[in-house]
């Protein structure tokens, strides 16, 4: 009997075909491309590292969503990157702690989860993003939505949307203008994440209910949040909100759903998600948050990762293989690099009975010339 068991992946895990592959190639350089042209010079880190660092670099980092397994050689846990973004947390904090401030970096790379998220099944998963590290600013929000943006442009996406959001938002009003009690903070949070009003009155957040209509187009949006701001508490991030969005207003449908939370564990004042016409949920999600360090304070930053696994299969429905010459047996080397040069992809025959149809060539070298088949 054959063994099909041999064949079958993982859930959540699976090959791309050449034409997927492709795409993913023309997007991950497209946005390393956009990356590198504002000054953001990309590293590479380890796939797997040991589990404490990784726990311990970022609030919010959930350590039982991470493959982990003992080393043979230190006996310490290890696990499979879930999360690039801490990695360059531990780099920035370590070996580029000494370089000059704000620090522009970039990556690029795999990540893997022991589990997909909601109704995503996928458990690796392409990660892009770049991370400003020394600054939360106002202008440095701006700076990488904008780069955001224009990074899912370069890869192809169309009718791109960013939802901005506020994070810690709760905990901002709870601190004085709309008191909770510290054992409410977090159902609250939970109950403005489901836009449950209801829910929201039962767990003691009556006063948050306005919340949950200052949502949608941001310039309608920003008006209601900042009618519910009487006393002041959100002014500052209010006045950030509305500079963003006038430096990327233009480029891109904004929205606003100020208490938003969920995925944005880790970040502090500012977030963002970017959705893209034609692919399903977000391509991504950012803001600014704070790298632990060996003081309490840590260090500021402000990055976004992009996740463009679903623009990838789009545009490999879109595309198709690029053209490719054929190379027949005896052909002069040096006319095949010419045509390399200028742009041909060639397949050079290994024998006679190579057929360059069924090679998928659509030309054939003839001459010193690319000749249609």
């Amino acid at each position: 009997m054959h063994d099909t068991d041999r064949d079958l992946l993982p859930e959540g895990l699976g090959d791309r075909s050449p034409v997927q592959a492709a795409a993913a190639s023309r997007v991950r350089r497209g946005a390393l491309d956009v990356f590198a042209s504002h000054g953001y010079v990309r590293v590479e880190t380890p796939t797997i590292e040991f589990e404490k660092s990784m726990a311990s670099r970022m609030a919010g980092i959930e350590p039982r969503r991470m493959f982990r397994f003992v080393d043979p050689v230190s006996l310490r846990t290890l696990a499979l990157r879930s999360d690039i973004t801490v990695q360059l947390g531990r780099i920035a904090a370590t070996s580029l702690a000494s370089r000059p401030r704000p620090l522009r970096l970039c990556y690029s790379g795999q990540v893997l989860t022991i589990k997909g998220d909601g109704l995503d099944p996928a458990r690796e998963r392409l990660q892009l993003g770049a991370e400003l590290i020394g600054s939360d600013s106002v202008s440095a929000a701006a700076e990488v939505v904008a780069i955001a943006i224009e990074a899912l442009e370069q890869a192809g996406a169309t009718g791109i949307s960013v939802d901005l959001t506020l994070p810690d938002l709760v905990d901002t009003l709870a601190a004085e203008a709309l008191p909770l009690a510290p054992t409410q903070i977090e159902a609250v949070r939970r109950e403005l994440d489901a836009k449950d009003a209801g829910g929201l009155v039962d767990a003691g957040g009556a006063g948050y209910l306005p919340l949950l209509y200052a949502v949608g187009p941001f310039e309608q949006a920003i008006a209601r949040l900042a009618a519910f701001d009487a006393g002041g508490a959100l002014a500052s991030r209010i006045a950030g909100l509305r500079d963003i969005a006038a430096r990327i207003g233009g480029r891109a449908r904004v929205t606003l759903d100020p208490s938003e939370r969920h995925g944005f564990e880790y970040q502090s004042w500012f977030g963002f998600m970017i959705y893209a016409t034609g692919v399903q949920g977000a391509l991504g999600r950012g803001g600014t948050y704070r790298i632990l360090g060996e003081t309490a304070e840590g260090e500021v930053a402000t990055g976004f990762s992009l996740y463009p696994d679903r623009l990838i299969d789009l545009l490999a429905e879109t595309t198709s293989e690029p053209a490719a010459l054929f190379l027949p047996l005896g052909h002069d080397p040096q006319i095949a690099a010419r045509q390399r040069a200028v742009g041909w992809r060639t397949v050079a025959a290994l024998s006679g009975e190579d057929d360059p149809v069924a090679l998928g060539c659509s030309h054939r070298l003839e001459g010193g010339e690319a000749v249609p088949l």
